[in-house]
């Protein structure tokens, strides 16, 4: 994604608890807001100086604020919860990395805060008048925010762990597909995997947003070299560039590890830049 040069000066305006573990902040500023559609995000530039990403969870059509929804699993997440109402913070975009295209069917299907990209857009079929289906899986219901913003019709199901003793497989995700649906999936790793790898089988297309960086498949060992201190680090086929300089350097910034926001790139001696926690090369950093 190409970095958009657009600082929003909030305040947050409201903080609210939407499920164990999770809350949705408010956010605004007292004007109208740029405009977004489902599937756009925020950065959140946090009061510590961390940036994170988060899905627009409102609705497009009310440009007095931006609402997120933020499950607390790390540092980032839990200074985001501490946030209370009245606090300044800064807010990079909209920008979609997760567009929302076609006229339908569509299958959605989200796990647990995966919720949040798609609550817009099963809103928008709701309006719309297209031929959709939800398959909302989580732990257990008390841990899956905004149930009660879902249409209570049969298209919505909802799908508890606790409900089932083990977690949904893909071809389970899957089941009723309509014929030539487009699928949007938001939710862990696995799960995109399990249903990616089923999806496969019916060559139907898939659109899907993590929430976390992909796993390194089939990865080479590189070196890199830091050009100030000519200290040599060798990186492993499992692990990336970043994770190898957290060790030596703690203070290396980054934000979302997947290579589209652009925090982590790192001048290299031959004028050109590394994104550190995706690019895998043999490199001269300026550092």
């Amino acid at each position: 994604m190409r970095a958009v040069d657009r600082n929003l000066p909030l305040v947050v305006e409201d903080v609210r608890p939407e499920a164990e573990g999770v809350v949705s902040l408010r956010l605004a500023n007292g004007t109208s807001l740029p405009s977004w559609r489902p599937g756009a995000h925020i950065d959140l530039v946090l009061p510590s100086g961390l940036v994170r990403q988060y899905s627009l969870c409102g609705d497009p059509a009310e440009n007095t604020h931006y609402r997120i929804a933020v499950r607390k699993i790390g540092v980032a997440s839990g200074e985001v919860h501490a946030l209370t109402p009245g606090t300044r913070v800064t807010v990079r975009g909209p920008r979609t990395a997760f567009p929302f295209v076609g006229g339908g069917p569509f299958l959605f299907v989200a796990g647990g805060i995966g919720i949040t990209p798609i609550l817009p857009m099963v809103r928008a079929c709701a309006g719309s008048g297209a031929d959709w289906r939800l398959v909302y899986t989580g732990r257990s219901r008390a841990s899956m925010p905004f149930l009660d913003e879902l249409p209570g019709d049969d298209r919505v199901r909802i799908r508890p762990d606790t409900e089932y003793g083990i977690p949904a497989s893909g071809a389970e995700l899957l089941d009723g597909l309509p014929a030539g649906a487009a699928v949007y999936c938001c939710g862990p790793a696995p799960m995109i995997t399990g249903l990616r790898v089923d999806l496969a089988l019916t060559r139907g297309p898939v659109h899907f947003e993590r929430f976390a960086p992909p796993p390194i498949v089939d990865g080479e060992p590189f070196r890199l070299t830091l050009r100030r201190s000519g200290q040599l680090l060798d990186v492993p086929a499992d692990r990336t560039a970043l994770d190898v300089l957290l060790e030596t350097r703690p203070g290396t910034p980054y934000s979302c590890r997947q290579g589209f926001c652009g925090t982590c790139a790192v001048p290299t001696a031959d004028g050109s830049s590394m994104r550190i926690c995706v690019d895998r090369r043999t490199a001269v950093l300026d550092l």
